[in-house]
């Protein structure tokens, strides 16, 4: 006897992947209005206290982001780990070490530029996500979720690596995360950042050419109507 749709596995993984696509929708929908408005009523002067007026929605979706890794482990999502895996951390990082644990940081502009990036990106990500496990695509949905990504990606990571480089003179001052060691060894923390701002721009190589890779299979198979002459 077969099983009602409801109770198939598909089907709870693909209602599963639709609640979780669509509460990020709302999240990062939320955060680029909130932005918007504030903008516009404030000015400039909003952009300062960006990160104390949605910081805690965000870091709330960034940590929720996380399930993904574990969607594309145990196969309910399709996509690669490794760079997804990149994207994740590289936000984590930026977000929680850097920006939060530093409240100078918190009030200069890339915050607020960072965020609309991010916000931009995942509100079409998601949207398409959304869409596509409950069999619905348009094309030009499929095709600004596989092409926004291409100018804003790496002005991401200039804002990421901006936001390092403007974060470290207070690490450097406050010591955040610097610590001794025994046997006369230390970790200071400056150093670590440095470190980590040339393997950003190595990270962005691999995830824009995996990205780049995928944009191309995908906008080959899909049914993009032509006009005819």
């Amino acid at each position: 006897m077969a099983l009602p749709a409801w109770l198939h596995p598909r089907y709870r993984k693909n209602t599963y992947l639709f609640i979780y696509y669509l509460i990020q929708f709302c999240g990062h929908s939320w955060i680029f209005t909130n932005m918007t408005v504030r903008f516009f009523s404030f000015g400039e002067g909003s952009m300062v206290d960006t990160f104390y007026a949605i910081g805690l929605v965000m870091r709330l979706c960034q940590s929720i982001s996380l399930l993904e890794l574990l969607h594309i482990y145990v196969g309910i999502e399709p996509n690669h780990l490794f760079p997804r895996f990149l994207q994740l951390t590289e936000r984590i990082i930026i977000l929680f070490v850097v920006i939060t644990s530093q409240e100078e940081v918190q009030e200069k502009y890339v915050v607020c530029v960072l965020f609309i990036f991010w916000n931009l990106l995942d509100m079409v990500r998601y949207t398409y996500s959304m869409l596509s496990v409950i069999g619905i695509s348009y094309a030009i949905l499929t095709w600004l979720s596989q092409t926004l990504w291409m100018p804003i990606y790496p002005l991401c990571v200039l804002a990421e690596a901006f936001a390092i480089y403007q974060s470290l003179p207070y690490f450097e001052s406050f010591g955040t995360y610097s610590t001794k060691l025994p046997f006369d060894l230390s970790i200071y923390f400056p150093y670590v950042l440095k470190i980590y701002l040339m393997m950003l721009f190595i990270g962005m190589y691999y995830t824009y050419s995996h990205l780049y890779s995928e944009r191309r299979d995908i906008l080959r198979v899909f049914p993009f109507k032509k006009k005819k002459m």
